[in-house]
């Protein structure tokens, strides 16, 4: 990524960082006020899986982005796979749960609150570090 301008690469770390506590606020934010909000609201379930996987879909298109502009860089790799886990195990759980009334899962929704965290982390770091040409990734250094 060193190709970027300093600033370029400084606002896609800050994105990244930024993206990262708005998943953990978000998370901490429900939490707090589980005791004021519906405990079985399908409706609520299935905007919030919405509103997750819209976000980290753009997420995953950020990624592949950054990844075209430095393409040995292992962040980008484990920010876009880890955006897919979080897909998958956040929203996909909150899925099941409006639609099929499928609970037995819940316990993956933090994993995927978690991956999502991890992956716009990862995002950060890739956006910072130094790139690398394909021929030093590919000789191990």
């Amino acid at each position: 990524m060193n190709s970027l301008p300093f600033h370029a690469r400084w606002f896609l770390a800050l994105g990244g960082i930024n993206a990262a506590l708005a998943v953990a606020l978000g998370a901490a934010g429900m939490h707090a006020l589980k005791a004021h909000l519906a405990a079985n609201d399908p409706t609520g379930w299935f905007q919030t899986a919405l509103h997750y996987h819209q976000f980290h879909a753009l997420g995953l298109l950020a990624v592949g982005l950054a990844a075209a502009r430095a393409p040995a860089s292992r962040w980008f790799a484990r920010a876009g796979w880890s955006l897919l886990a979080g897909i998958v195990l956040f929203s996909g759980n909150l899925y099941l749960r409006s639609i099929a009334g499928i609970h037995d899962l819940h316990a993956v929704t933090p994993i995927g609150g978690g991956a999502f965290m991890l992956a716009w982390l990862f995002f950060a770091i890739g956006a910072l570090s130094p790139a690398r040409c394909q021929a030093e990734a590919d000789e191990g250094r």
